[in-house]
């Protein structure tokens, strides 16, 4: 395939897949449920189309590439609901801290003694130790870690959707309200997927939310090599 030909290829997926996610929003948006998540929904459309057509992974990611590059932006653009409310951090700074450092842990002593119970080998434990951060930092962890970079992507989105799906229930039996817990739940367990949930209700929740997952995106990174 020429560089014309590729460059085409390309932007042709690109706009496919921004075409299904903005569709699946739609649906999201008219039934809104958390089994019709547009991350979930879309995936599973282009998978379907790249299975039913026999597209190889790799020419899919001639224009993937492109919107994976973004993530690293689409995570640094959570800063202004945060900067919007900035006064949330000075009251419960202690709070989010406390409990992003305590979601984190969790995530990562939880993770590794579930996969080492089920018998998975090194490779695979360092492939799912970094899975409840957001994905350019837990790509990143993986490969540094000597695990699965792309099979870690699948692993922060199954982590990301069973937060959201969970999340309302586990917020319901335990009588949590408080957009504070909400929101340092969400983005502790369930990263930028969770976060973008809990803008849904609110951006105060959201924004909280976003610190969490940044605290513990800072703290995965660190943590994570002590234990590989």
């Amino acid at each position: 395939m020429s560089g014309w030909e590729q460059w085409a290829a390309g932007c042709g997926f690109v706009v496919m897949s921004a075409g299904v996610y903005v569709l699946m929003k739609e649906l999201y948006r008219r039934y809104s449920t958390p089994l019709l998540l547009p991350v979930v929904t879309a995936g599973v459309v282009i998978m379907m189309v790249l299975s039913v057509f026999h597209i190889p992974y790799e020419t899919y990611m001639q224009g993937g590439q492109w919107i994976n590059q973004m993530l690293g932006p689409a995570v640094v653009a959570l800063a202004y609901p945060l900067y919007r409310q900035r006064h949330l951090l000075r009251r419960y700074g202690a709070a989010v801290l406390g409990g992003a450092c305590a979601g984190s842990l969790t995530a990562l002593v939880g993770g590794m003694a579930m996969a080492e119970a089920a018998g998975a080998d090194t490779k695979l434990i360092h492939t799912i130790l970094p899975k409840s951060v957001t994905t350019p930092v837990a790509m990143d962890l993986s490969q540094q870690t000597g695990g699965i970079p792309s099979l870690t992507a699948a692993f922060v989105i199954l982590a990301g959707v069973t937060g959201v799906l969970a999340g309302p229930y586990v917020f319901q039996c335990l009588r949590m309200q408080h957009e504070v817990g909400r929101g340092v739940g969400f983005g502790s367990a369930s990263h930028a997927i969770g976060t973008s949930k809990a803008l849904e209700n609110g951006e105060k929740e959201g924004a909280l939310s976003s610190v969490a997952m940044t605290v513990c995106a800072v703290l995965t990174a660190l943590i994570c090599p002590l234990l590989v």
